[in-house]
């Protein structure tokens, strides 16, 4: 069974480093960072370090399309991460906290160092973007019940939104940008 992470004290640190960036999506980035932190602690286990590395990356993981409106999103996130992480929180390791962003939609299995939060925060991340499409292992009621408790507040709306409005209009060539960029084997 899959347990709701409501709130967390390294995500309720810096997300609001975050808000004026997302604007008025914020609630819903927020529920996503909780829904996907419930799910890769899911897969994760009782692992403290993971727990504020996964935390910490997760409220910078997507914060690239708000903050440089840009769908190829990853290296932007990496680096507004980055400079919070070296002002803010210098015990976290900064490859770390690089690889769970760089790499969380990386269709495989992820094979470097701390390969076990990667890949969890991966495989959450996965379950989260897909609507529950791709599980991961977890039980289809389980993430109906991570929705009901961290409702989903028309994220995959937000994101197709995003797409069309950052391509000036031009959906396809928003989400071909994301395919090209984002999405890693």
């Amino acid at each position: 069974m899959v347990r709701p992470i409501l709130s967390e004290p390294t995500v309720e640190r810096y997300l609001p480093m975050v808000a004026e960036a997302v604007g008025p999506d914020f609630a819903a980035y927020r529920n996503h960072i909780y829904r996907v932190l419930s799910y890769a602690l899911h897969f994760l286990g009782d692992d403290p370090r993971g727990r504020e590395h996964i935390g910490f990356a997760l409220v910078f993981h997507d914060v690239g399309m708000w903050a440089d409106r840009e769908l190829a999103y990853l290296e932007p996130s990496e680096t507004v991460a980055e400079r919070v992480r070296e002002q803010h929180a210098p015990h976290l390791d900064a490859t770390l906290v690089a690889n769970i962003i760089h790499w969380h939609h990386k269709l495989l299995p992820f094979k470097g160092p701390d390969a076990a939060i990667v890949n969890a925060a991966r495989k959450a991340d996965w379950i989260d973007a897909s609507m529950g499409t791709v599980r991961n292992g977890v039980a289809r009621k389980d993430v109906a019940a991570i929705e009901a408790a961290i409702p989903v507040l028309g994220f995959p709306q937000i994101l197709m939104r995003l797409a069309k409005d950052l391509r000036h209009g031009n959906r396809l060539a928003g989400l071909w940008r994301v395919l090209s960029h984002v999405y890693k084997i």
